[in-house]
């Protein structure tokens, strides 16, 4: 009880924080005003139309206060990571928009293992038992999974993230308790979510530059976003290439095994 009171005052004072940020904004002469900029930044982005009006609004924004801009992004993107909230995708398309395609990687990337990180310490403090309770089958599978793994252990959760067996926000959660250690768990999240990242990073660039929706189903569009995606496959190929050799080889060494104990 008193883990979960503590997770629920953490929770309550970042909510509290991230919504003065979001609303206590500087005035701007190219907006209309403060308010109107703080009704459309309070809200999370659910769908195309609300990311690409909550892009345009931010963009102009932070033609005169782009320290605000980046302050905001980065607090909301680590608030929905370090909690748990689904619906980071659409931060990254934002992040594209508004930053460009590589600076906006590189955002993403950091502020996904940081917040990662967080909710990592979150559930290391105040989430263990929760999980276990509530999760139990889960949690088992994936320790037995580590456990086999764990002379690899970074390159089984690169293979995780670049292959999810289970989804990021349950790894992230059950990590304390699977007793991963940090700095190989802020890496392999660094790492392995590169390629996401860069796909959704890309697109927002893309979807950044046109002028229209109808634009998005033009065929340069379309051929933009396929090599993106193509782009995107080939760590994760060369990744699971590699463990299914070393998997092989594994084998190998233990048939040689065998084989000389019988001949001694």
């Amino acid at each position: 009880m008193h883990s979960l009171l503590g997770l629920l005052m953490v929770f309550a004072g970042s909510t509290f924080a991230l919504y003065l940020l979001s609303t206590r904004l500087p005035r701007a002469s190219t907006l209309v005003s403060a308010e109107e900029a703080g009704d459309r930044s309070l809200w999370f982005p659910s769908d195309l139309a609300e990311l690409r009006e909550l892009s345009e609004v931010l963009r102009e924004y932070r033609k005169e206060h782009q320290v605000y801009v980046f302050l905001l992004f980065c607090s909301a993107y680590l608030y929905k990571q370090s909690f748990a909230i689904p619906g980071s995708s659409f931060l990254n398309v934002l992040a594209g928009a508004l930053f460009g395609p590589w600076l906006g990687l590189l955002l993403c990337c950091v502020l996904t293992s940081v917040g990662a990180t967080g909710c990592y310490l979150l559930s290391s403090v105040f989430g263990k038992q929760l999980v276990v309770l509530y999760f139990p089958d889960k949690v088992a599978l994936l320790q037995k999974k580590v456990e086999e793994n764990r002379s690899g252990l970074f390159f089984f959760l690169l293979f995780l993230r670049l292959f999810p067996m289970t989804p990021n926000w349950f790894l992230n959660l059950s990590a304390p308790i699977l007793n991963i250690p940090i700095v190989q768990f802020f890496f392999s999240v660094l790492i392995g979510l590169i390629p996401y990242n860069f796909i959704c990073v890309q697109t927002g660039s893309i979807l950044s530059t046109l002028t229209s929706l109808d634009a998005l189903f033009s065929w340069e569009t379309a051929f933009k976003l396929l090599a993106i995606a193509l782009v995107a496959l080939v760590p994760g190929t060369l990744i699971k290439k590699f463990s299914q050799k070393d998997l092989r080889l594994k084998e190998t060494s233990n048939a040689r095994s065998l084989n000389s104990r019988k001949v001694t």
